[in-house]
């Protein structure tokens, strides 16, 4: 319950903010109204971060009705805007009795607010009564108020104490670089970190290696204790002391005698001490002085989920646990499953697939396997397994599976959870796009805002925190950037769990509608719904838990489908996210009604005819937007022709693609500060004579711009400028000087370049050879795609692209070789050669028989015809 209406907090918020920008004000009718209801907001946020509502008794109604409020403060707001919009574009239309209409309209606005004011009071008061009474009865029975508990760790899944094994099916790779470390020639004490995520195996590697015949034999005295999220101090000194064989009454000393009793047992002897489960720097920092540093060998060894704590810990590089393969995987499913005899060959198949299931998670595999060797061995069984391996993995061993996932979960602040229980939206195994993740946080309205950072900024701070937590996994990166993520497929189980019990199952209200409606159509006339599900490699929209939403006009998310004539998009208020999909040559119309979408921060239309389509004056008006993407392009309203006295910025506007005849003018300029994606195109470039007319030297400006494609433009140093910002960018069919390349090779962000040509034959540059580069250029260049240029001659020397990574050559057929110089970069990992000459292939294959002598057997080409 606490996560749902920690949601609902911050995305209130969110719309609070909203309205009170600049060119909403004006639809206020007392702004100090707005005001004192965000206060109100703001102490339940407060609230809802600082304590646990699950430690107080009787506050689930309570948190529940935080969430019920905050929606429908929402929808209080989210009708009054549009009313007062749709007001506006009936103006030109005054007829008698408008004025008394909008008064009663902000009269009644203010009356409704005024109730969710006295609804959030009442609740801010109980909350307070709740947190008293606890406060006293704490008091009363002499305890710590009951927002934080105390026990002792424990530990699961492991080997007795006392039970020695020398081998760990799938661990055996692990046991020898752990060993490694632990007994290498390095006299100081050294502190060695194992990380990974929950059930991956940690703590039975950590307890193998402890067991290990050379390691007993190599440290004179071995310590092993838990941490875990909640511990005392006093219990883990006394037990420690108990176990090393101090036999003195310590129950009564102090911690620091404790600390330093410690401190003197392990004075001398080379000792190993494993901290099994460490969830922050404070068990550390707690116990670290109690062991010595003898420059003797002794070792400190921990396992944690989390990496972050790993790195401010560890002497040297955290040791991360990844999942077994499917080799190891089988195997060690053979090895709990048949602990008793051999298997039969019939079950072999089954069991590998079962095996695949469980996605190289140890724990999965020992609780699958553990099932599997009380049953009767029958296919009929294993079949019934091999269809519920997530089911029988979080259900029928809650103990020893669930909980243990589960512990990351509650470990995690309030303002991570929503965002790390929306992956339980996105089906199975799906890799998803980091950006297209992050953009959903910042539309559900999940983020806290940080002053100075933009929402994306925040999302990626939250996304990098859960990675660290080993809760969201890394499935791709480019050139360091992560670009798609996913999780554990028993931790979407667990998310979507979770999201049942915090009736956070509505998140993200999205839908799919397929529009079959004329002239005359009514969409909310029962139209034709489906859940969004795209297998393919295109984005999609995550589905509910609970499936379709009863109400579309709460939609956040809304794809449509045009297959007959219409005439304008869907006004569904509270759209934030809008996928609009044609497979017919139909045309798009747009309305001053766009204005209506007021939360719009996506706009996304595709047609198979890639078709141009004109965007409303009121595209200006919408502060909220934040990406226009139109793949077949559009034609921005000019600035000039919109009311100066209105004046907007467009300050979370990131991406514009692809705009037709951009003309960047100051004002525009202006308008767009923060733009950070721009596409441009220029379909008649042969007929322009005055370039100097689109204004392209004021691109310059836009000082955060980072990727920039322009299509068919005619450039040169007095039309065109570059800002220092920019990190790709791509001229597609451009006319410019080879002598003016040095503007871009200036650039000291610039990560990748693609040169592209679209008339192979007839090239379009200016210069048919590249003027040999300056040194000191593209000194941040990963990636160099060159397409379809006719270059003759080709200088360049490593120090020209000193950071270049690939390298992609594609129908380069008058170049006579790649340049020698470029095989010499350290940084270079790949040459692609496609459709090119004879003599370009030859001189790649050089250049990789060179690398290869130099020992590089990472170094690869790749050459296609």
């Amino acid at each position: 319950m606490a996560v749902a209406a920690y949601a609902s907090v911050i995305n209130l918020l969110h719309v609070l903010d909203q309205i009170q920008h600049p060119v909403r004000r004006r639809l206020l009718p007392n702004t100090k109204q707005i005001e004192t209801l965000q206060e109100k907001v703001h102490f339940l946020q407060e609230f809802l971060e600082n304590h646990s509502p699950t430690k107080f008794e009787g506050i689930e109604d309570l948190v529940k009705q935080i969430s019920e409020v905050a929606n429908e403060a929402e929808d209080i707001i989210d009708s009054h805007v549009v009313d007062q919009l749709r007001q506006d574009t009936n103006d030109d239309h005054v007829v008698d009795g408008l004025c008394e209409n909008k008064m009663d309209m902000e009269f009644s606005f203010c009356q409704d607010l005024d109730k969710v004011i006295e609804k959030f009071d009442s609740i801010k008061e109980e909350l307070l009564l709740t947190m008293v009474k606890a406060k006293e009865k704490a008091v009363q029975e002499q305890q710590p108020v009951p927002i934080v508990s105390v026990r002792a760790g424990s530990s699961t899944l492991l080997p007795s104490r006392g039970k020695s094994s020398t081998h760990v099916v799938g661990f055996d790779d692990h046991l020898v670089e752990i060993k490694k470390l632990l007994t290498r020639d390095q006299p100081n004490l050294q502190i060695i970190p194992i990380v990974g995520m929950g059930g991956i195996g940690k703590t039975t590697l950590a307890r193998f290696v402890f067991e290990d015949k050379y390691v007993v034999e190599k440290f004179d005295i071995r310590v092993w204790f838990t941490i875990s999220q909640e511990y005392s101090m006093h219990e883990i000194l006394l037990g420690v002391l108990c176990d090393i064989g101090v036999r003195d009454d310590l129950k009564n000393k102090t911690l620091a005698e404790l600390r330093l009793r410690l401190y003197q047992e392990l004075s001398g002897r080379r000792y190993l001490i494993v901290m099994d489960d460490l969830w922050s720097t404070n068990g550390w920092d707690d116990f670290k002085s109690s062991f010595p540093n003898y420059r003797n060998g002794s070792r400190v060894m921990m396992t944690t989920r989390l990496t972050d704590v790993a790195a401010s810990l560890g002497s040297h590089n955290p040791y991360f646990m990844k999942f077994l393969d499917e080799d190891n995987s089988w195997n060690l499913l053979c090895d709990k499953a048949f602990s008793r005899g051999t298997y039969s060959s019939d079950l072999e198949e089954i069991g590998k697939r079962i095996a695949r299931s469980c996605r190289g998670l140890p724990l999965a595999i020992v609780v699958i396997g553990g099932l599997l060797s009380t049953s009767n061995m029958k296919q009929e069984y294993w079949e019934f397994v091999a269809g519920k391996v997530n089911l029988l993995v979080s259900s029928e061993n809650d103990e020893d599976c669930s909980k243990i996932l589960l512990l990351s979960y509650n470990h995690l602040p309030i303002h991570l959870k929503p965002c790390f229980l929306y992956m339980g939206f996105f089906s199975e195994d799906h890799e998803i796009e980091v950006s297209y993740l992050t953009e959903s946080w910042v539309i559900e309205g999940f983020l806290k805002p940080i002053r100075g950072e933009s929402l994306e900024e925040v999302a990626n701070k939250y996304l990098k925190d859960l990675i660290e937590r080993n809760l969201i996994l890394i499935h791709e990166r480019d050139f360091g950037d992560i670009k798609r993520c996913g999780v554990h497929d028993l931790l979407r189980d667990l998310c979507r769990r979770e999201s049942l019990k915090e009736h956070f199952s509505s998140v993200p209200k999205s839908q799919a509608i397929n529009f079959q409606f004329k002239f005359n159509y009514n969409f909310n006339h029962n139209p034709t719904c489906f859940l969004y599900r795209d297998k393919g490699h295109r984005n999609h929209l995550p589905s509910p838990v609970n499936g379709l939403e009863d109400d579309p006009k709460c939609y956040r998310h809304l794809l449509v489908k045009f297959d007959e004539y219409y005439k304008e998009l869907p006004i569904y208020t509270k759209l934030r996210r809008l996928f609009v999909y044609t497979f017919k040559k139909l045309p798009f119309v747009f309305s001053s009604s766009i204005s209506q979408l007021w939360n719009l921060h996506t706009l996304y239309i595709e047609s198979t005819f890639a078709q141009v389509i004109n965007l409303p004056f009121e595209i200006w008006e919408m502060p909220q937007l934040r990406h226009v993407i139109v793949k077949g392009g559009f034609y921005l309203p000019i600035v000039d022709e919109i009311d100066r006295k209105n004046f907007i910025i467009l300050e979370n506007l990131h991406t514009l693609a692809r705009i037709y005849e951009f003309r960047c003018t100051e004002d525009v300029v202006k308008r767009i500060p923060n733009m950070k994606e721009l596409e441009i195109t220029y379909e008649n470039c042969e007929r322009v004579r005055d370039w100097s007319l689109y204004c392209l030297h004021n691109i310059a400006n836009l000082h955060k711009l980072e990727s920039l494609l322009i299509d068919k433009g005619s450039l040169c140093r007095s039309t065109f400028a570059f800002p220092y910002s920019l990190k790709k960018l791509m001229l597609w069919e451009c006319r410019i000087p080879w002598e003016d390349m040095t503007v871009i090779g200036s650039l000291p962000n610039l990560e990748i370049l693609l040169l592209i040509d679209g008339e192979y034959l007839n090239c379009s540059w200016l210069a048919h050879e590249w003027i040999n580069p300056v040194e000191g250029g593209f000194r941040q260049l990963n990636f160099l795609l060159i397409n379809g240029i006719n270059l003759k001659r080709w200088t360049a020397e490593s120090v020209h692209f000193p950071k270049l990574e690939i390298l992609q050559l594609v129908c380069i057929w008058y170049l006579e070789e790649i340049p020698r110089g470029i095989g010499e970069i350290e940084t270079l990992r790949k040459i692609e050669v496609i459709s090119c000459s004879d003599s370009i292939e030859e001189s790649a294959k050089e250049i990789y028989e060179e690398q290869q002598s130099f020992g590089n057997e990472d170094f690869q080409i790749i050459i296609k015809n």
